[in-house]
């Protein structure tokens, strides 16, 4: 039986930040506890004081700590 692709049900949208406050960006996935990788362009982003994953159920989530410009 071939594997069944996981999709995004809800995809990441554009949000507004205030520099120096976190963000969160949440997407919402077809399968639940499906492995998630955050990038920036290129670069994966691993956890840290930074960045914060989070994963419950099918909904995924980035939190981006003391957000600057260039977390764009």
């Amino acid at each position: 039986v071939p594997a069944v692709p996981v999709l995004f049900k809800r995809a990441l949208e554009n949000t507004d930040m205030e520099e120096g406050k976190s963000v969160s960006l949440r997407c919402e996935l077809t399968k639940a506890d499906a492995t998630v990788v955050w990038k920036k362009g290129e670069a994966t982003l691993q956890a840290s004081a930074k960045y914060e994953m989070k994963q419950k159920g099918t909904v995924a989530e980035l939190v981006i700590h003391n957000a600057e410009p260039e977390d764009a």
